[in-house]
């Protein structure tokens, strides 16, 4: 694997944005990413029961097209979400543009949104200045990267990660495999993607894998990023996350293996923080390792709960080192605890032992590591061999100021 910051884009795709009027800032605003032929495509949505038009159409059209996408279309400005019929009008028309351009069928095209929720989508917008994008498109990495900008709503800065592996050809002899990623995300963040401010995530690859293979590696890797993360504890209603895979680089991808999962955690591992650590207002990204749980879930059940504690955030904006409000958020997160079994540490500091203050406790110490803006915190239940690894921020008053004002 290499750096994943350097830009690797794999083969078979074309990518472009532009202003097409959407926000009302005037920065561009629409963008597409268009595989040369139809790519193999996985996909996971958000489980709020409030779902966006685009959502809706992109589960029916990757069931009718048996997992094949030609274009994706993404726009920012407006989440295309709450405005019933004429929403899924709006996504309709859009598809049905992209089709004519790209000549393909409509249900090849999977359309995504972020934005306002409950205002109705100018699709004229979009279809106006499809022909004109159309004909800017370019696989090279300045092309990736004005996708990746076109995207954000509240996000400060461009979220990318690249991965490129090596596996052994039909002959023996080494082909090369690239993975690209963008995404967007910096508030409403708590994925909950399943089949089990919005986070989009689009992931690319010119490995030659079939749709079903596909998922079975796209799951797994969300289940260690996306769905290890928190900034509000707020589940979008557009929250997606794409995989695509052109095939373009003629390297066969089957089920089980293992450096192409690795690769494809690694990127979205990557993504995932970077989501994190542009968390609307905050001062403090949190790496919290929870251990000795009876099970994964139970684990995975105490981090969600201190990441959703506003008195647990709110202390680490304030460099506090408040250890009861951990506590309390462990003993009312519904998982199986023994007051009296649970150590705290902050980063290499043991303040809890046994359920209590710890000898070594030293708050001028605790406070000075806290006061950091990335610091890890390590829970020990004592009840067995369940963990989890979760990246969670503080809140701060700049969060309020930013979401009191979104919409206006």
């Amino acid at each position: 694997m290499t750096d994943l910051s350097r830009p690797i884009i794999p083969r078979g795709f074309r990518f472009g944005a532009i202003k097409a009027g959407v926000k009302a800032s005037g920065r561009p605003d629409f963008s597409l990413i268009v595989a040369d032929s139809p790519a193999s495509a996985a996909a996971a949505f958000t489980s709020n029961r409030v779902i966006a038009a685009p959502l809706i159409l992109d589960k029916q059209h990757l069931t009718a097209t048996k997992g094949k996408v030609r274009v994706v279309a993404i726009n920012a400005g407006n989440a295309n979400c709450a405005a019933g019929q004429a929403g899924l009008d709006a996504a309709n028309a859009t598809c049905a543009a992209a089709a004519r351009i790209f000549a393909c069928r409509p249900d090849e095209v999977f359309p995504s949104s972020t934005g306002v929720i409950g205002v109705p989508l100018p699709a004229h917008k979009l279809i106006d200045a499809m022909p004109t994008l159309a004909a800017s498109l370019g696989a090279e990495s300045d092309r990736f990267l004005e996708v990746a900008h076109a995207i954000l709503t509240t996000d400060t800065v461009e979220k990318t990660a690249f991965a490129r592996i090596e596996v052994a050809g039909p002959d023996g002899a080494p082909q090369e495999i690239r993975i690209a990623a963008l995404g967007k995300g910096s508030g409403m963040i708590h994925p909950q993607l399943v089949p089990h401010a919005t986070m989009l995530i689009y992931i690319l690859t010119d490995a030659a894998v079939e749709p079903a293979v596909l998922a079975t590696y796209l799951l797994p890797a969300i289940e260690v990023s996306f769905n290890r993360i928190s900034v509000d504890g707020d589940t979008s209603t557009n929250d997606t996350v794409l995989l695509l895979a052109s095939g373009a680089s003629g390297a066969s991808i089957g089920p089980g293996n293992a450096a192409f999962a690795a690769a494809l955690a690694q990127v979205c591992s990557s993504l995932a923080h970077q989501v994190v650590a542009d968390g609307e207002g905050i001062t403090h990204v949190v790496e919290l390792h929870i251990e000795g749980a009876a099970s994964a879930a139970d684990a995975l059940r105490v981090a969600k709960a201190i990441a959703h504690s506003p008195l647990v955030k709110t202390a680490w904006a304030g460099n506090d080192p408040n250890w009861g409000r951990l506590a309390a958020a462990i003993g009312y997160s519904g998982a199986q605890v023994d007051p009296d079994r649970i150590d705290i540490s902050f980063g290499e500091h043991l303040i809890c032992r046994n359920g209590g203050r710890a000898v070594e406790f030293d708050e001028a110490t605790a406070h000075a590591y806290i006061s950091q803006r990335e610091f890890s915190i390590s829970i020990q239940l004592h009840q067995g061999e369940g963990r989890c690894v979760f990246w969670t921020t503080d809140l701060t008053h700049e969060y309020i100021h930013i979401n009191a004002d979104y919409s206006t």
